[in-house]
């Protein structure tokens, strides 16, 4: 079994009306305001994952700004998993900032079946971690059903690019000190967050932390599976493609073509994610 934990997909109406919601919403633009940034649909995925030999994906979200955008992007995600039930996985968004309203849009999501909030933006949503009467009620909820988030991450040293964002390693690390009992995904190799692992007391903290591979290629050397995996262990890595942006295909014979142990492959192409979200196997299950 092969399980993508880190892709994106928007409903057709936002495909077709981009302008709109770039002029909507500051985060969307940031993405996708250039042409060439590849909007998908659910459909279109899992065309591409029937293609590359993908059995499983996690559709997220983004860090869209305004409760009234998570709630109408949402709406897409839980129907596409109700399309696709054994196929897509559904992660929502939300608006921390809206305090009631943020939570009863959790509570609605969980009902609907989603096993996480995430592609968390909390440099574009304006959200301060240390925050306590916002973030307190919104940790509840997320303990409560015992939620995943997945955290944006970027590296605070190198090449800019479209997205890159200002969640480094020292803000993802904040968080996670701040709520050790949660489990938190930091895409994009979590910004580089697991090359500190090699200080003790980082290691420690990352108890319930993972970290996903998505556009690995476009960020690193072919090297960083091997460095992260050997810093904070295999059982801590998720493929993740962030497609579409990139092709699954291309990260999987990324993978592929390293000199890892076939148990590390297996746990970061499916074992760990089966384990996080709770997914038995289920071979050639494709409807």
């Amino acid at each position: 079994m092969i399980i993508d934990f880190h892709t994106h997909v928007f409903p057709p109406k936002i495909k077709k009306n981009r302008d709109k919601y770039i002029n909507a919403d500051p985060c969307f633009a940031l993405l996708y305001a250039r042409k060439d940034a590849k909007l998908a649909t659910a459909d279109e995925l899992v065309a591409s994952m029937d293609k590359e030999g993908v059995d499983k994906s996690v559709i997220t979200n983004i860090g869209w700004t305004t409760h009234e955008l998570c709630v109408e992007t949402n709406d897409y995600i839980l129907e596409s998993i109700a399309r696709y039930p054994n196929r897509l996985i559904g992660f929502g968004a939300v608006q921390p900032r809206s305090h009631e309203a943020a939570i009863a849009e959790v509570e609605r999501c969980v009902s609907g079946g989603i096993k996480g909030i995430g592609e968390l933006r909390p440099d574009m949503q304006l959200l301060d971690l240390t925050d306590s009467q916002v973030m307190t009620p919104f940790i509840e909820v997320i303990r409560k059903h015992k939620l995943i988030l997945l955290f944006h991450a970027s590296e605070p040293v190198g090449h800019e690019y479209p997205g890159k964002g200002s969640i480094t390693p020292a803000m993802l690390y904040s968080l996670i000190t701040s709520f050790p009992d949660v489990t938190i995904v930091g895409a994009h190799w979590g910004g580089g967050l697991p090359f500190y692992a090699l200080m003790p007391e980082v290691k420690r903290a990352m108890k319930n932390v993972f970290f996903d591979t998505a556009a690995s290629p476009l960020l690193y050397r072919p090297q960083v599976y091997h460095q992260v995996t050997q810093l904070v262990g295999s059982d801590k890595v998720l493929f993740g493609s962030d497609w579409p942006l990139l092709a699954q295909g291309q990260l999987l014979k990324e993978i592929n073509s390293l000199d890892l142990s076939k148990e590390t492959k297996s746990l970061m192409l499916s074992g760990n994610a089966q384990r996080l979200l709770s997914i038995e196997s289920e071979p050639n299950n494709k409807a």
